[in-house]
């Protein structure tokens, strides 16, 4: 009965494992795409689309005598580009600031899921190799497994009954 757990034990916890550290990987992924990406606001949608015609009203002003008025189109639009710069710049400190939130917590959670999964599977070799695959490396990746058994190598075991 025990060695049928066992059994048990040892199909699944490749399968398990792999998802898990995937899961996570993708996760961490997620945050750091969505970090650099960044959103647009409606305001600044809005602040793009009038300085864009206010950048069109002046460029259609090229009379002398209108001069004075794309003059004074075209520093204002400056204006509203420095206030769109800005308002950029705080949402990308806010974001940055939040996301970096979600990293620490992250990586705290990635930490305290590997921990549990090594003392999870301390006794449970976690996959059975052939050993032709794992030529050269098959001592090193079977450390404290005792060698190998029926021609397959058994990875990751972290038994101490073999000492």
């Amino acid at each position: 009965m025990e060695e049928s757990t066992a059994k048990v034990g040892r199909s699944i916890a490749a399968p398990m494992i792999f998802l898990i550290v995937v899961a996570l990987q993708f996760l961490s992924r997620y945050f750091e795409i969505n970090k650099k990406k960044g959103s647009t606001s409606s305001e600044d949608m809005q602040l793009r689309a009038e300085i864009k015609q206010l950048l069109k009203e002046a460029s259609a002003l090229s009379q002398p005598s209108t001069f004075a008025q794309a003059a004074k189109l075209r520093r204002l639009a400056t204006a509203k580009e420095k206030e769109l710069a800005k308002n950029q710049a705080i949402r990308s400190k806010e974001t940055k600031l939040s996301y970096d939130t979600y990293t620490k917590g992250l990586t705290i959670l990635q930490v305290l899921t590997y921990l549990l999964l090594v003392i999870w599977f301390w006794r449970i070799p976690v996959a059975s190799i052939s050993k032709q695959l794992v030529q050269p490396f098959g001592k090193m990746l079977s450390w404290r497994a005792g060698g190998p058994t029926n021609e397959n190598v058994m990875v990751f075991d972290l038994s101490l009954s073999h000492m």
